[in-house]
């Protein structure tokens, strides 16, 4: 018996991210605001990314996550993109990444068909992939 390994496990995180965020360029909904170049990403950071595809990068990374924990929601990402706070003398303490930016590319993958809210009955509330959003990430 051949166990079907999904694209998404068989290729490196980074080099994935880079392609499914070439591909959610493509998808209208999927647009950077424009307080993003002033925002950012968590309180523990001092600057905004410079990056010009972080918005794409970013929104890539979270529906990877969709696709390998099958159930996200906004406090879980938040915590899985915290960081440490460098407060001078004292030690480091984590800090959670920014909720508005999760919430957004959340709502936004939504609009576009990708991610779907859990029923009330389920185990756990937040977003799950549709069809359309595994048929997106298998087929790159």
């Amino acid at each position: 018996m051949t166990i079907k390994t999904s694209i998404v496990y068989s290729t490196e995180a980074n080099e994935y991210n880079t392609k499914l965020a070439n591909a959610l360029k493509e998808i209208s909904e999927f647009q950077a605001p424009d307080w993003m170049a002033y925002v950012k990403t968590g309180i523990a950071k001092t600057r905004p990314p410079v990056d010009d595809d972080f918005w794409f990068k970013r929104a890539a990374s979270i529906m990877r996550q969709a696709y390998t924990r099958n159930v996200v929601g906004v406090n879980r990402l938040k915590t899985r993109y915290g960081s440490k706070k460098n407060r001078g003398m004292q030690p480091e303490i984590f800090k959670k990444g920014s909720g508005k930016i999760v919430r957004v590319i959340l709502q936004q993958a939504e609009a576009a068909g990708l991610l779907e809210k859990t029923e009330d009955g389920a185990k756990r509330a937040g977003r799950k992939l549709t069809e359309k959003g595994k048929e997106l990430m298998e087929n790159l």
